[in-house]
């Protein structure tokens, strides 16, 4: 069984670059605060390195 990771959107991403906009919206984040579940992954796991500023993530 992977692991999880629930990662929340607790900056806006207004005056980000786009990018780092795209990057966001690829975690399927939308709104602050709102939370989604990644398995944990390489991929993930550099997606949330790149916007690490803007998320926080908890590991289940």
């Amino acid at each position: 069984m992977a692991n999880k990771l629930h990662v929340t959107l607790k900056k806006s991403v207004i005056g980000e670059k786009p990018k780092t906009r795209a990057t966001v919206r690829g975690l399927g984040l939308r709104k602050l605060h709102q939370t989604v579940e990644h398995n944990d992954t390489p991929d993930v796991r550099g997606m949330l390195h790149k916007v690490r500023h803007l998320v926080e993530v908890e590991e289940k």
